[in-house]
């Protein structure tokens, strides 16, 4: 793997998202509405031109989660329950696509027992938000428990990936409370979502880059679903 390309196919990637989350902090508005949607088109031409073979199934799932992802960011930026709502179920959709590309290909090791800690989150966050959510209980609860679940894959795989899926569920967490719990506002909360989000995805996606070469310098047996060694 050359690191000085792959620095510099995710430089604009990473100079975007600086500049969004310093947006975000000074509540420059205008400017963090213009990046937000930049970043996951900008993170899915990196993790392209970064893997070995952009005609893989690795590359078609990573870029289905990125896809589904940006789909998310977009929607969920729309005022009312029904953009929320669809924006919900694109990012489920990218959730799907990454549990898919884990269980198929990245995961190494069997389910970890950390993972309790995925489900004790589940409980303890539907317990306080469902007060709260009327008519949106089902589809949360519902998300919330594909979002736990590639959580708990996620720490089946590299280190990388299993940092990025929590980091994932530390944003997916904050913006629920955020959007729901009344009272729920902590100083630069958007800026907090954001920004575990966007190491979420970055990391998801070294962890890919990183499997990817490691398996075309050293190739494996194809998949059986119980994933191959990294």
């Amino acid at each position: 793997m050359n690191r000085a390309r792959v620095f510099t196919v995710f430089l604009p990637f990473l100079v975007v998202s600086v500049i969004h989350l310093v947006a975000l902090l000074i509540e420059e508005r205008s400017v963090s509405v213009f990046t937000k949607p930049l970043l996951m088109p900008l993170l899915g031409i990196a993790l392209l031109f970064s893997l070995p073979r952009i005609r893989s199934e690795i590359a078609l799932l990573a870029g289905l989660g990125i896809l589904f992802s940006w789909a998310g960011d977009v929607l969920l930026a729309s005022p009312g329950d029904l953009g929320f709502l669809i924006g919900l179920g694109c990012f489920l959709l990218a959730h799907v696509a990454y549990i898919t590309l884990f269980l198929r290909w990245l995961r190494k090791r069997p389910i970890q027992l950390a993972s309790v800690v995925y489900l004790a989150w589940l409980v303890a966050l539907v317990w306080i938000l469902a007060p709260h959510l009327g008519s949106l209980l089902i589809p949360v609860v519902a998300y919330g428990v594909v979002l736990s679940a590639m959580g708990i894959i996620a720490l089946s795989c590299n280190a990388w990936i299993a940092i990025g899926g929590a980091l994932f569920v530390v944003s997916d967490s904050l913006l629920g409370l955020n959007r729901f719990l009344p009272g729920f506002e902590p100083s630069h909360v958007d800026f907090l979502i954001m920004l575990s989000y966007l190491l979420a995805q970055g990391l998801i996606a070294a962890g890919v880059i990183r499997y990817a070469w490691n398996k075309a310098l050293a190739p494996d047996p194809e998949p059986t679903g119980a994933g191959a060694s990294n």
